[in-house]
Formats: C-alpha cells, structure tokens, sequence
C-alpha cells in the first residue's frame, strides 16, 4: 500500500517497525500491581499475596518492576509516570489500584475500584482511561473483612455495593496522553467533580526510576543509581541507558502552583526492617506520609531524588472541574513553549487521527454503539501491554545484597525453569487480575491483535518459541504462579490464523510461518512424549479443560492412578490439524 493511501497511525506503525522512529517506545506498559506477585515473592513458604500485600506497596521498592494508576513507561521500564490522587479523607494515598489478594477474596483475586480503559491506538500516540475516584473514605478495611467472611457460594462485595458513589459523590478522572512525537509525550488529567458540593482533592503527576540499583544485580537490566533534579522550571532525569530526560507541569486551569516533591525509590525500613535499602533518610512513601500525614520532612528539601511529584490541592466547585497539564521528552527535543496552543491542538490531532484509524480497522456495517464497543475492546487490548521482567536464575538465587534465599526455593516454584529470561513488553490477561502473561491467553489475544497490530501480534508469537522462553524440552512457559503447568496447546492455531489475518494472498509473512513451525515441531514432540503416558494416544494430566471445569485441580496428580481425557485428546487433534496446515502452506514453495 503506498503511504499516501494509509492514515498517519498506520504511517506511524510502519515507521516503528522499520525502525525509523521509535513510536513504540513509549506505552502503557506500566503494570497496574506490581504487589503479590510471584516475581516478588521471596518467602520461604511461597506465600506470594502475603509476602508482599497491599500495604506493603507504597513503601517497599519492588526488584523486578513498577506499579502505578493508570500510567506509562518506557518499554524497559526505566523511567514511570503516573498521577496519585487524595480525597483528603482516605488513610492512604492513592497511587495505585485497590484489590483483594487470593486468600481474602471470596472468589479469589478481585481488584476493587472502579476504571475504564477508554481509547488507544497502536503506537499509543493517543490514550485515555477514566478513574472513578470515590469522594468519602475508601472502604478498604470493609472490603477486605466482609469479602473474607463470605463464602464461596455468596456473592462478591463490591465498591458500588458501599453506597461510596450514591448522590455522585465521586470524581471522574479522565487521564490522557498524546504523543507530540515519539520522545515527546504531552500528559493531561481532567478531574471533574460529580456531586452537587465543592470537594478538595490533592493532584500529584509523578515521575519515577525502577530501582535497579539497590540489589547489587549483574545481569541485563542492572543499571546504577540515576537522578532526578530540579533545574529552573523543569526537572532534568539522568539514567545511564536512557539519557537525560526532561519533565514539567503545568499551572492547573484553577491557577494552583504545582509544588515539586523529591525522595527516593526505596523500601523504608522503619516500615519494613529487614527488607534490602540503600535510602539513608527519604523514602517511597514520602508523598503518602507528606499529603495525607502532613509530614513536611519526609521529602528531599535538596529538591533530588529518584521520585518526584507536581503536588497541588484544588477545591473544585459542584458540577466543575479542574485540569492539569504535565509534558515529558528527551533532552534533544525540549519545546520552546511547553503548554502554549500547541498542546492541546496534538490532543486534537491525535484522536482524530485515531478515528481516522479504527474507522479503517473496524467494520463500517457495524451500528455506532457496536463500533464503540469494538473500539474500546482494543483499547483495553492496547492498555493490557506490559513490561514484564522474571529471571528465574536470579530469582532463585537471590542478591547479594538481600537475606539469603530460604533452601525450600532449590525446589519449590519453578525451579526447573532456570534458562527462562523475560525482560519484554507482553500481552497480560489484565494488568489488575493477572499482571502475568498465561501462555494460552496470549495465544487467543493475538488474533484481535493481528488486526490493528500484525506485527506486534507475530513478535509475541514468536517471543514464546525463543530458547529463553521455551523449556529446553520443549515445553512452553504457562504462567509464573506454575511455568510448568499445561495448557491447551492452542500456539500453533494461534500462528496459522495471525498469518492468514495479518496479510492478504500472496503477501504474507511466510518467514513467520517458517520460523513458528519449526519451533512448535519440538513443542508438538514434547507434548507426545510427555502427556501421552502409555503411548495409546490418550493424553492425560494437565489443565486441558476450559476454567473451572472440573471439580478438583486436574494438574495434580491423581492418588493410585491417573485421569484419561477426552478433551486432551480432542485438544491434541485440534494441534495436529493446526500444524498440518501450516506444512501445507509451506509446502507449496518449499
């Protein structure tokens, strides 16, 4: 297709996968809780929920990534932005989302706010999401006890079940993002106020660096300690890899002044003594502990840090509403004039060059309310991409500068998986509720994918047959709670159809198709060996159903026998078909 007949997203795509411009640089691969993960799970019990609950977020530094409301990064996660919120009634700011870990929900994980991914484009030049931010105290202790009390046969409590939105007592934050260009990302929240009184609320875009630098790693990753500092108007940030940064907010719509706060991205031992720290006096928790505690010596009066937040209050008027601006860029690129008319006229250009987008992705025979539906589908699709950092090795064996590793690890959780090295911008099942990649979810994610993005949907596809991802014996990684359980092998379905959707006849990608068939042929030969015990092609053993299908954990084994599935052996059919006719695709040149 020549470039004058594709929209300026497509032309955009284009430039990013040819490597001209690095539009993908930047998204929204920002993880939505970082907190009771099993990446984070250095207990000797392998207690992940309870080794690194809810509570423990805001002031312990986290080893393997970064959590944030609604927020961005860049595709190594160097650099983080995302806004905190206080209503001035809750205990706690808000600075990430609340939910219930696996042992307090009744039904398990539950993530409990209330949040919508609202619009994205591949390239994310354009994003919006919308928090309802509750304006009297936020139930969480409420939430947590009267969901653990419940049985698994009784409803879930949730957020709106409190009575916390009645008489719209709530804020909608609208957060959006626009990119100017690939390195130069224009940042605007709209707070209005839902209810028919004035409400306060304290607003706090912040910037933040991993840490990386506190666990004394060697391998890919490990960077030295970077800075963030005050130089006139601006915030300048130094990091080895990415360079000098540029960061700035705005004078709010209301006139408040933004007050810049700095501290560091460390664990605070008086909070969690034990836990490895290089902070000497300033710690993650320093805007909770400032705003809501009112503790003004809890920041960085040196204005230097590896966190930093543009601090405002507003008292926003009943039915009003308030807007904040904040910009970020590379150093190369520092605007002349960074909030003048031009900021919000590459907002402007920017979502109507998403419709212009989705106008050509999205069928025109659908009704508007359909095309709605659709288009928020993918932005959901789009905002669930995440940096995801897991290697297994180091993990298992901890740092040096961390207590040492309990010896239940040496065969515990995936002990067997110590080649695995994910350091990648993945698809999630949700960012909330599964902040991990599963295996087959991927698999099923990729076909709607392949229509706004095919070659982001083929490198994912691929990214799961490389050799630090596949097991040495073929075995594809399922998830981080078990690398080892088995899923349906649904993979090679997957690459067939993202072949046929992601090009037309004669012009697609045969190199994909090549480079994915030779690798599923040893993940096939794995699952012949491995799952078809007594060689009469009954495939048994593994969590082949669909979810919650049976009544007992069919991953484990059985006492004095073993299960026969119909359903694994229908699943392994379904692999051959799908492998036969990738080799008849390929069989017509080759």
């Amino acid at each position: 297709m020549l470039s004058s007949d594709l929209t300026a997203e497509e032309l955009r795509l284009r430039a990013a996968n040819e490597r001209t411009e690095n539009w993908q640089r930047w998204g929204s691969y920002l993880s939505e809780r970082q907190w009771g993960t099993v990446r984070e799970d250095y207990s000797a019990n392998q207690d992940a929920w309870n080794y690194l609950p809810h509570d423990h977020a805001r002031s312990r530094a986290y080893r393997w990534g970064e959590d944030g409301l609604l927020g961005i990064c860049d595709r190594e996660c160097r650099l983080c932005f995302s806004f905190a919120l206080w209503n001035t009634r809750d205990d706690i700011l808000k600075e990430r989302l609340f939910g219930l870990s696996g042992p307090e929900g009744n039904h398990g994980e539950d993530v409990k706010e209330v949040y919508f991914y609202v619009d994205a484009t591949p390239t994310h030049s354009y994003m919006k999401a919308i928090y309802k931010y509750p304006q009297g105290k936020f139930p969480y202790e409420q939430l947590a006890n009267e969901n653990r009390r419940r049985g698994r046969q009784q409803t879930e409590l949730e957020l709106r079940d409190l009575g916390v939105f009645d008489n719209q007592n709530y804020f909608d934050c609208e957060i959006e993002y626009a990119k100017h260009s690939p390195d130069d990302i224009l940042i605007r929240a709209t707070i209005h106020n839902r209810s028919a009184k004035p409400a306060a609320i304290h607003v706090l875009p912040q910037w933040w660096f991993r840490n990386t630098w506190t666990w004394d790693c060697t391998h890919e990753g490990c960077a030295p300690k970077p800075t963030i500092r005050k130089q006139g108007d601006q915030l300048e940030a130094m990091h080895s890899t990415l360079g000098k940064w540029l960061m700035r907010s705005d004078v709010a719509s209301d006139g408040e002044q933004p007050v810049y706060l700095f501290t560091d991205n460390e664990t605070n031992p008086q909070r969690h003594p034990g836990v490895p720290t290089t902070g000497e006096t300033y710690y993650k928790d320093a805007f909770h502990s400032y705003a809501v505690e009112g503790n003004e010596q809890a920041v960085d009066s040196r204005l230097l840090g590896t966190k930093v937040a543009a601090h405002t209050i507003h008292l926003i008027p009943a039915g009003g509403s308030v807007t904040i601006r904040a910009r970020m860029c590379s150093a190369a690129e520092s605007p002349a004039v960074w909030f003048g008319a031009e900021f919000d006229a590459v907002f402007e250009a920017r979502k109507r060059e998403a419709d212009d987008f989705y106008a050509r992705c999205i069928p025109g025979d659908l009704t508007d309310d359909q095309k709605l539906v659709s288009r928020q589908a993918y932005a959901g699709l789009l905002w669930t991409k995440q940096f995801y950092h897991y290697v297994v090795d180091a993990w298992l064996d901890g740092d040096s500068s961390s207590p040492p590793i309990p010896e239940s690890r040496e065969h515990g959780r995936n002990h067997d998986w110590r080649h695995l090295f994910n350091r990648d911008i993945i698809s999630m099942p949700d960012k909330w509720e599964y902040p991990w990649y599963a295996a087959w979810d991927l698999a099923f994610h990729m076909l709607p994918m392949a229509r706004i993005d095919p070659e982001f949907a083929k490198d994912q596809l691929v990214l799961f047959l490389r050799e630090w991802y596949m097991h040495p014996n073929g075995e594809l990684p399922a998830y981080e709670w078990a690398l080892s359980d088995v899923n349906p092998p649904v993979h090679a379905w997957a690459c067939w159809n993202t072949y046929l959707i992601s090009g037309v006849e004669g012009k697609r990608d045969r190199e994909f198709l090549k480079r994915t068939f030779q690798k599923l042929l040893i993940n096939f030969t794995w699952w012949v060996n491995r799952k078809d015990p007594q060689g009469r092609n009954i495939f048994a053993g593994g969590f082949l159903g669909l979810d919650n299908i049976g009544v007992f954990d069919r991953s484990k084994p059985l006492p004095g026998g073993y299960l026969e599935q119909a359903d694994g052996t229908a699943w392994m059919a379904f692999y051959c078909g799908s492998m036969l006719r990738i080799a008849l695709e390929l069989a017509a040149d080759n």
